[in-house]
């Protein structure tokens, strides 16, 4: 079973990947992830756990952590990681004391005894809790720690005499760790922001009055009302009332939509000027704030290889650079003692010193924090333009993307059939023969050609009709035998015709095996298709249209829009075997419009649904999802996934960059702890607010 817990007043990221593994040698856990961005534990196990059991094992590792099975009240329950009015007093004086401690030793020189006590005092108020949980730690046999290793260096540097320092890495790494924590909270209150689009309350109205009740307590069929400025909690149906729809916070469009009697409205966007009454045509977990809700909820649980990568290197990085300080600091001083004219025990305490630095240097938080706090950050900037990555993984892939896939109807197109011409002697009967033909048939091109003849059909005097797949129909209306369809379907017949090559779907007319004539029918193309395929080209990618659509429908919109690669008169096993032999040459990634192509949606690398967050094979069979209809949106989530891919190879060199550069000078000596402490907190700090910056981006035409 899989279970969602809360967690509190976890920050540390090195704490974390421990708090994982020590859960994970639970039995009848089958898999266990904590999302440090958004305080959760997803936990999957054969019974359900006591959050109770999960809490002990966390507090044994990070002392004052909590974790809940139900959201409690955190209004008053302050971090204790963080600076209050009493811990400020106790480090004012421990402070103050250094202060003191350091003039009297520096300035006035006096004794040992006077300022030595100050000192300790200042350290063991700076350093209680470091100590403490390093030592708990060493009592669970986990000695590679970033508390055992600030311990055992700090230590040191007091055995050293070298007072000022000890007690500085202490201060300055418990100040790393609050603003380390400031910044992660920065982040997850954005990450908060992303996810307040859930309604908490339905004014539901019945015969006996208007009650306030939960959205998840409604049923299809039921009546609501929505004031304005309030938040629509339901998918459904406006039957009274006009207003406009402000859609931002779900399909990141910026213009609000004008919705009246009829029109579908969608949960979690705002009712903004009048009030509504609105039908229920879906139960809430079925909504479409729901499935946005899981998207943003459970994106994590599929880590990217970069993130998979860097949670394997942290593993193993701090018992190397462990390995490495203890080599640094006795079997260096050996070997150079017979190429130096100082003696092992004069080189032994500059080695140690220097080996006390190399291990203030090298905890691993940065890497661990600034990597999946990354790619949040590019799946929380897409969603707040409406383009949904399932998983960290996906927006990596997405990023290393060279052939972009695209399906026409309903994707480049709107899906939208118009008949444009009708070429026939008898315009008006070939277009009453067709309609009648196509009555029985939800086809586009049908419901176009039914909408154009525009009058009562007669449904009794149409007999036998037969649909035959990728042709057309045969039916007979009033006595007459009637061929609508393509090519194919007059050539089974053996009909004699005159092949058109104009552009467009064409549907033939026969009469009694008689031809008739013709309807050209078009698709509308969008307004943002050929922007979108300009961008594409423009970085010279490959792009490829699929479709299920004529020859000559396929040219039609290829031509429009400049793509030079297309096929047509495509079946859905036709698309998935093109998505499969293009993906041997290429990282591809099709676009389709979420319903009739969930089977290539699935088969390809990257499968993109436009606009299918309302369709459950969509969800289920593609890897992103766009929020609304707009192509464009495809190409603002390349952008931000190559930026979100920018930031992290940048916070990777800036964190192994940084730390290697410094243990090296370490090693040589050219490094101090104040450098160490810069290259530990500092570099954390750094790599948090750099992944933040992805945040920033908002819907625009060009993101850098």
């Amino acid at each position: 079973m899989k279970k969602t817990y809360l967690v509190r007043h976890l920050s540390c990221p090195n704490c974390t990947l421990k708090i994982e593994n020590a859960i994970s040698n639970l039995e009848g856990v089958h898999k266990i992830h904590i999302d440090l961005a958004k305080e959760k534990v997803y936990l999957e196990s054969q019974e359900k756990i006591d959050s109770k059991v999960l809490e002990e094992i966390a507090d044994s590792i990070e002392p004052g952590v909590r974790i809940f099975d139900e959201k409690p009240d955190f209004l008053d329950e302050a971090n204790p990681k963080m600076f209050t009015l009493k811990s400020s007093l106790v480090y004012g004086s421990a402070l103050l004391c250094l202060i003191l401690a350091y003039l009297i030793d520096e300035v006035w020189s006096q004794s040992l005894f006077i300022y030595l006590p100050l000192y300790i005092y200042s350290y063991l108020v700076f350093g209680f809790k470091i100590i403490i949980k390093a030592l708990r730690n060493i009592l669970k046999g986990s000695f590679f720690d970033e508390n055992l290793l600030m311990t055992i260096a700090t230590i040191g540097a007091l055995m050293l005499t070298e007072y000022v320092e000890a007690i500085a890495v202490m201060l300055f790494y418990r100040i790393g760790e609050y603003l380390q924590d400031r910044s992660i909270d920065h982040s997850r209150r954005s990450i908060k922001s992303l996810m307040d689009i859930e309604p908490e309350i339905a004014h539901l109205t019945t015969n006996d009055g208007i009650f306030d009740i939960n959205p998840k307590d409604l049923l299809v069929g039921q009546l609501i009302i929505v004031r304005p400025g309030e938040r629509i909690p339901i998918d459904g149906i406006v039957t009274e009332g006009s207003s406009w729809i402000d859609t931002k916070s779900i399909t990141g469009e910026s213009i609000p939509r004008d919705a009246y009697e009829g029109i579908e409205v969608i949960s979690g966007t705002i009712n903004i000027s009048g009030l509504i009454t609105v039908q229920v045509q879906k139960i809430y977990e079925d909504s479409t704030v729901q499935k946005m809700l899981d998207f943003i909820e459970h994106n994590q649980e599929h880590k990217a290889k970069t993130e998979k990568f860097m949670t394997k290197f942290a593993k193993v990085y701090t018992p190397i650079v462990v390995l490495l300080a203890l080599l640094l600091a006795f079997l260096v001083p050996f070997i150079l003692q017979f190429f130096a004219t100082e003696s092992y025990m004069e080189l032994l305490p500059i080695y140690i010193r220097r080996s006390l630095i190399f291990l203030v240097i090298s905890c691993p938080c940065a890497l661990v924090l600034s990597i999946p706090l990354s790619f949040f950050a590019g799946i929380g900037a897409g969603s707040r333009i409406g383009v949904l990555f399932k998983s960290g993984s996906d927006l990596e892939q997405l990023s290393k993307t060279e052939h972009f896939i695209f399906d026409k109807t309903g994707t480049l197109t709107e899906g939208n059939f118009v008949v444009s011409a009708i070429v026939s002697g008898e315009p008006e009967l070939i277009l009453e023969y067709a309609a009648h033909a196509e009555y029985h048939s939800n086809h586009p091109i049908a419901e176009s050609i039914i909408k154009t003849y525009g009058k009562p059909l007669n449904e009794k005097e149409v007999h036998a009709i037969r649909e035959i797949a990728g042709k057309g129909v045969v039916a007979n209306y009033r006595g007459i035998e009637l061929l609508v369809g393509n090519h194919k379907l007059l050539d089974d017949h053996k009909i004699k015709y005159m092949k058109t090559h104009e552009i467009g779907t064409i549907v033939y007319v026969v009469q009694n095996k008689e031809y008739m004539g013709y309807i050209v029918i078009k698709d509308q193309i969008r307004k943002q298709s050929k922007p979108t395929i300009t961008a594409f080209k423009n970085l010279k990618k490959d792009i490829t249209l699929i479709t299920g659509d004529y020859q000559t429908g396929a040219m039609d919109v290829t031509f429009a829009l400049g793509i030079e690669n297309y096929y047509a008169n495509c079946l859905p096993e036709d698309k998935v075997h093109i998505v499969k032999e293009l993906a041997k040459e290429k990282n591809i990634c099709f676009i389709g419009d979420g319903m009739n192509d969930a089977p290539v949606l699935q088969a390809s690398t990257l499968g993109i649904a436009m606009g299918g967050i309302g369709s459950d094979a969509a969800i289920e069979a593609s890897d992103v999802v766009i929020m609304n209809d707009d192509p464009y949106h495809v190409f603002l989530g390349y952008k931000i996934s190559k930026r979100t891919m920018g930031i992290v190879f940048q916070n990777i060199v800036l964190a192994i960059g940084i730390k290697l550069i410094v243990l090296v000078m370490g090693a040589l000596g050219y490094a101090n702890m104040w450098l160490a402490i810069f290259a530990d907190v500092g570099v954390s700090i750094l790599a948090v607010f750099n992944a933040m910056r992805i945040f920033e981006i908002r819907k625009k035409k060009s993101i850098n």
